[in-house]
């Protein structure tokens, strides 16, 4: 009887087990804001100088690239923090029927730190590089003076073309009349010289009109040359004197 009896009250008596409730919840949570500007300065516009006092300016496209880091740290610097790790070891605080003890859901050595535990903290040297282009466009808006200052630039360019031509003229001509009055006296470089250029390409001719020196053969026949011998005789011969 008594076997049964402790038979039902093992299986009608409440089961009790160890109970271990572990709460640690660690929250990081980390935020940076880094707010950067680029300062675009209007850049002057180019202007074109074609003398004379002539300047224009047109439409100007500035493009400029940009870099730029940011570096971000904390301090102090910690790689590493330790964690407690406590005591949850829950074996007595309650009794059974028969007045064992049992685990009654709160540890024993509550506050107990068993050991440490060491936790990486993830802090780091924040670096960043950052680059871009920016552009700028300058239109002026009055563009009739814009289109009369290019034709009197052409215009300007066209009369420093001419004057350059003139010049070159006067230098091809006068360079022409040296080098001919010196190579009619006779007078030149030698052709070996690095100046021998300058006169190489003038040419010395006769005027129009002027006949160059030059030697004619006249052809004689046989009764030409008797008479010319006669008359050199006759030359010769002297003068008989005067009858009284």
């Amino acid at each position: 009887m008594k076997r049964v009896i402790a038979t039902l009250l093992l299986l009608t008596a409440p089961a009790q087990a160890q109970v271990s409730s572990t709460a640690a919840p660690v929250a990081n949570s980390s935020g940076s804001v880094t707010n950067q500007a680029v300062q675009v300065v209007p850049a002057r516009q180019f202007t074109n100088t074609y003398g004379g006092g002539i300047s224009c300016q047109g439409a100007t496209l500035s493009i400029n690239p940009f870099i730029s880091t940011t570096t971000g740290w904390a301090q102090p610097y910690e790689s590493h923090y330790n964690e407690p790790v406590y005591d949850t070891i829950d074996v007595v605080g309650a009794t059974d029927s028969e007045g064992n003890a049992i685990p009654d859901g709160r540890p024993d050595n509550p506050g107990d730190v068993l050991f440490y535990k060491p936790i990486r903290t993830g802090q780091k040297t924040n670096l960043s590089i950052n680059g871009g282009i920016t552009a700028t466009i300058s239109i002026p808006l009055d563009r009739h003076h814009v289109r009369t200052c290019r034709k009197a630039a052409e215009k300007q360019v066209a009369l420093l073309d001419a004057t350059l031509a003139d010049k070159r003229l006067n230098y091809e001509i006068a360079r022409l009349k040296n080098c001919a009055d010196l190579m009619k006296e006779g007078i030149m470089f030698h052709p070996k010289s690095p100046y021998s250029k300058i006169c190489a390409d003038v040419v010395l001719v006769n005027p129009p009109g002027v006949l160059p020196p030059h030697i004619h053969s006249i052809p004689t026949s046989s009764k030409t040359a008797e008479t010319s011998a006669s008359a050199k005789q006759t030359q010769q011969r002297p003068s008989s004197p005067a009858s009284p």
